[in-house]
């Protein structure tokens, strides 16, 4: 049975529990991993230097980015639900807005409000549409200026978008009203709780954005910071910091917190996900920016390991592979859009932040993902849910194709 048949089967919460089961299956990756590694003095050579991209190239600074994020949502409540029962009017553009913040988060809130009956379907097309899931903290954190030009975009698109699904098929269009169902919906988190793993973690990750910043600037590190029996120091810190991530990703499953309660005043949770108060007035942030970084360090890792270990078993080479079929290279990346949850989107942001898929298929695959917030609608709301997925294609399409004849 497909994911999306076990999730529309069990709910949420048979989902999150089918999740946990695959922690022994990802375990078993890093082993077959270091097997690889163990048979192949080249292999190795290629995943360590690939593994030490990942952590100093993206990982360090999604991590910064995710810090600054999650900190201030701690401290300003945002209480989505009271404006979109309030204003009406608003609801389509307050929804895409919701769904151009990084994460998944602000686009699962606009979805449990649809499952309460309190918005219209446009306002679920708008969400959808706008929003780019956790593959947003990793354009943002290496390509600032353009991830805020495809949020901005995706905003307007998914506005567009919202109410012109609303203008032909009305408010009540879909209406969901089954609200006794989803009284416990909530937003799915990655944590790492463990303060001693996070400690180990955050050892490599200081001195890993300290070597970032030498590595954006392409300077010689080896001069810099020194070898140590002759291996870089940064490749160490690199190499390491990437299979404490990968450990971590490997025992870590998302976790609900819909039955706590959202806290209240400075450093309260804001409705996109309860912050506990337990670890003071940053409430659950460390643990949630170690949890959705590891998350998308290993599919940074997956998508570094398939192009360099790919390019040399095969001699393969995807760039000029990409070239020669690049009018199809943004439609391929808006089918991988429709592909449930935020892994497959990270690899494909990833592809175009090396250089190996065109701007126009990132713009695609930005409109035509859905994230995770796509997870508890299939569960609750199928019908709904592949409908204004897809709807979502369609200024996907539009505006892929538009960019890449005009630019490209």
């Amino acid at each position: 049975m497909t994911a999306i048949g076990l999730v529309a089967r069990r709910g949420w919460h048979g989902t999150a529990r089918w999740m946990e089961a695959y922690g022994p299956a990802r375990l078993a990756v890093l082993a077959a991993l270091c097997l690889l590694a163990a048979t192949s003095s080249e292999a190795a050579g290629i995943m360590a230097q690939s593994l030490a991209d990942a952590f100093l190239q993206v990982t360090v600074f999604v991590a910064a980015t995710l810090a600054i994020f999650y900190s201030l949502e701690t401290w300003f409540r945002i209480d989505a639900a009271a404006l979109l029962a309030r204003y009406r009017g608003w609801q389509v553009p307050v929804a895409a807005a919701l769904g151009a913040l990084p994460g998944c988060g602000g686009a699962i809130m606009v979805i449990t409000q649809y499952m309460r009956g309190g918005i219209s379907f446009g306002s679920v097309v708008a969400v959808l549409t706008a929003t780019m899931g956790d593959a947003a903290f990793l354009l943002l954190a290496q390509a600032p200026l353009t991830g805020l030009g495809i949020f901005a975009g995706g905003f307007c698109v998914g506005v567009a978008s919202g109410y012109v699904v609303d203008a032909i098929h009305g408010r009540d269009f879909m209406r969901y009203a089954d609200s006794g169902r989803d009284a416990d919906i909530g937003p799915c988190f990655r944590r790492v709780d463990s303060r001693p793993w996070r400690l180990v973690w955050l050892a490599f990750l200081v001195p890993g954005l300290v070597i970032g910043g030498f590595v954006a600037f392409q300077a010689d590190t080896a001069a810099i910071f020194g070898t140590v029996f002759g291996v870089d120091v940064a490749l160490i810190v690199g190499v390491g910091g990437a299979i404490v991530s990968l450990l971590l990703w490997g025992s870590v499953a998302p976790t609900r917190d819909a039955a706590r309660p959202p806290a209240s005043g400075p450093g309260a949770g804001s409705a996109i996900g309860w912050a506990s108060t337990s670890e003071g007035r940053l409430g659950d942030a460390p643990s949630r920016v170690v949890g959705d970084t590891c998350f998308v360090t290993v599919w940074v890792v997956f998508a570094y390991l398939i192009y360099e270990l790919g390019v040399h078993y095969t001699g393969a080479d995807l760039a000029e592979i990409f070239r020669i079929w690049a009018p199809l290279v943004p439609l391929m990346a808006i089918l991988v859009g429709f592909i449930p949850g935020c892994g497959p989107q990270v690899v494909v942001t990833a592809m175009y932040l090396n250089g190996l898929i065109p701007f126009s298929a990132e713009i695609g695959n930005a409109i035509s993902n859905d994230g995770d917030a796509l997870f508890p609608a299939i569960a609750m709301a199928p019908k709904a849910a592949v409908v204004a997925t897809l709807y979502s294609a369609i200024p996907a399409l539009l505006v892929a194709y538009a960019w890449y004849w005009l630019f490209e």
